[in-house]
């Protein structure tokens, strides 16, 4: 691929920080954003940064002037959120959206115009495996996921014929540090409180054993790169395997699979 202007969200670590670097090392101009960039204690090399806060349609509004015309959207930015569905606070389910999904989506659609007018983009939203693989106690952050690949599958065809291609990049456990920053929901004397502290436990466990953010960040450059994205791409935790069974094994099985990896039963 030529030099492009590419906009990576949440780029000051993790999966946006990786694809960054990756990014400015094939030599493109890329544009990273973070909440407030003059407390970045090591940003990327050769990235230039750009505040950015998801939920506050005004900060998405001013980020997409300040970038300019952009041929490569990472939607990668997020939130990671955990809790019993019936103790979810809404205000902070609401939070999430804004952050995962409302955000993400307004900050394409003022973006793909240039994209479809000069004949030429990519935009790629990172999901989850959850997203195809739900686990109990993470409902909110699965719907979220969920919701963002939806908007990339319906709209594929939309520009497609412009020379824009929508993908979703769905990555499995990953060792980023994560599970230290989610946030999470649970009253005192919770009765979901037992199992919610096995998933969890496991769920740590196979975030610190996952793939790296540089393993996800070439499969994000692969379907940039791609003449014709696909659909989905999927890395980390077996994901070849996973989905083939996805596909051949009756869905209580499969929902069986994935709470036992997560010690429920």
């Amino acid at each position: 691929m030529s030099a492009r202007t590419a906009l990576v969200t949440g780029a000051s670590s993790g999966i946006g920080a990786a694809v960054a670097a990756a990014l400015a090392a094939r030599g493109h101009r890329v544009l990273g954003t973070s909440r407030d960039p003059s407390r970045l204690a090591d940003p990327v090399p050769g990235v230039t940064w750009l505040p950015l806060d998801l939920a506050d349609d005004a900060s998405v509004v001013a980020c997409a002037e300040a970038a300019g015309p952009v041929d490569v959207l990472v939607n990668n930015a997020g939130e990671s959120q955990s809790g019993p569905l019936e103790e979810l606070p809404p205000g902070a389910v609401e939070r999430l959206f804004r952050i995962n999904v409302f955000g993400a989506v307004r900050l394409t659609q003022l973006l793909l115009p240039g994209m479809r007018e000069r004949g030429y983009g990519r935009v790629v939203m990172v999901g989850s495996m959850l997203a195809s693989f739900p686990l109990a106690y993470r409902s909110s952050y699965v719907a979220s996921k969920a919701a963002i690949k939806g908007f990339a599958n319906a709209a594929r065809r939309e520009v497609a014929g412009y020379g824009v291609g929508i993908t979703t990049v769905e990555p499995g456990s990953i060792a980023t540090g994560i599970s230290e920053r989610r946030t999470q929901y649970l009253r005192d004397g919770s009765p979901f409180a037992a199992e919610y502290h096995t998933m969890l436990a496991a769920l740590n466990a196979n975030e610190a054993a996952g793939i790296t953010a540089e393993r996800v960040a070439a499969t994000v450059l692969k379907a940039i790169d791609a003449r014709r994205p696909r659909q989905l791409y999927a890395v980390g935790s077996g994901a070849p395997l996973v989905f083939a069974l996805r596909r051949l094994a009756p869905r209580a099985t499969v929902e069986r699979m994935v709470a036992r990896r997560h010690g429920l039963r």
